[in-house]
């Protein structure tokens, strides 16, 4: 039988072979009956095109990829899937914030006809799996502090690299979130709304979003003239040491007004932990996160959070990343993008 070709389905379809490659390529360059004619026409054949093919012709893959950092990989990931009944992590994990910005960068893949290539892993020693998905692509997304200075570098020196937070680079572009005005919102809301006066922050300051969380956090305690606790340490998607972290807030001389964790995964961890002790949230304690994902709107209480434009910062990243690929550094919007306050019921009534 022979191979369906581009040319047949152009001729079956009345168009040239370019307006094909560009349904298939770019279909939001395609006038919307000629895209329909040409998939009708590509359906009709059961044509298929070859990204090899188009990748030789253009000097590329035609495909981005994506990089995070895998919070819920199993340690025993390389092992090969032998029971397929095995039980899903813990439901309020997902979506996950990163979950959130992926499907924002497969819509404007999908819209700008690009191939989407994942890759993460759990170790920071993970250069050669990096490299495995950067040698494939023609660019990447990277997750903030999923990729090591030195990965940055390599990959950078092949490809344009845009980075989901962090710092500006030279070697990579970034798209940028208002973290600090978010929780300065988020902690002006506790403190003038509800009048909360003793605090307790649980997180960590790894990366530049979480520093910029702290800073807003400082910010609003300061202009309320109100003490300022130290991080009690915890790590999203580690519920045993938002566990611990608990633990030693409850081991404090005096249990503060509110509990600010610096992501909702912390805080419905610190919620389930509270309620274990015997507390009620919020009654006893409010209880805070940060990022908007869908879990927190499902929790009782529902959980006051900061709102990240979760989509927006994977299809930005797409646009600013499709521009350095055609040779453009001018694409999207003006940075950084902004969050905005959430307020449920965990923080108290109001």
């Amino acid at each position: 039988m022979r191979k369906v070709t581009v040319y047949d389905v152009a001729e079956l379809a009345g168009v040239s072979i370019a307006t094909v490659s560009f349904a298939f390529t770019r279909p939001d360059k395609v006038k919307a009956e000629t895209l329909r004619n040409v998939m009708a026409a590509a359906d009709q054949l059961g044509y298929v095109p070859s990204a090899s093919a188009r990748g030789l012709a253009r000097g590329r893959t035609g495909a981005i990829g994506i990089y995070s950092y895998d919070y819920l990989l199993d340690p025993d990931h390389d092992k090969p899937a032998t029971d397929t009944r095995t039980p899903a992590p813990d439901g309020r994990l997902f979506p996950l914030y990163a979950d959130e910005v992926q499907r924002g960068v497969q819509i404007e893949c999908r819209r700008r006809g690009y191939a989407l290539m994942l890759g993460g892993n759990r170790a920071s020693d993970h250069l050669p799996h990096v490299i495995e998905v950067a040698g494939r692509v023609d660019g990447l997304i990277a997750f903030a502090g999923a990729l090591t200075d030195g990965a940055r570098r390599q990959v950078t020196a092949r490809i344009p690299v845009v980075e989901l937070g962090g710092l500006e680079r030279d070697d990579a572009r970034t798209v940028l979130v208002d973290n600090e005005s978010g929780m300065f919102d988020l902690a002006r809301h506790l403190v003038e709304q509800h009048g909360h006066q003793r605090f307790a922050y649980v997180g960590e300051l790894g990366t530049e979003e979480f520093k910029a969380r702290r800073r807003g956090f400082e910010r609003a305690l300061g202009a309320g003239g109100i003490t300022v606790p130290d991080v009690v340490p915890a790590h999203a998607g580690d519920d045993a040491s938002t566990l611990r972290a608990v633990a030693e807030i409850l081991a404090l001389p005096q249990l503060p007004d509110a509990i600010v964790c610096d992501t909702d995964q912390s805080a419905l961890a610190a919620i389930v932990a509270l309620r274990t002790a015997g507390l009620r949230v919020p009654d006893d304690v409010a209880v805070t996160g940060f990022d908007g994902i869908l879990a927190g709107r499902l929790a009782t209480p529902v959980l006051t959070t900061v709102l990240q434009p979760m989509e927006q910062v994977g299809r930005v990243a797409v646009e600013i990343l499709a521009g350095a690929i055609d040779g453009r550094d001018d694409a999207g919007p003006a940075l950084p993008l902004t969050c905005s306050l959430f307020v449920g019921s965990s923080c108290g009534t109001h």
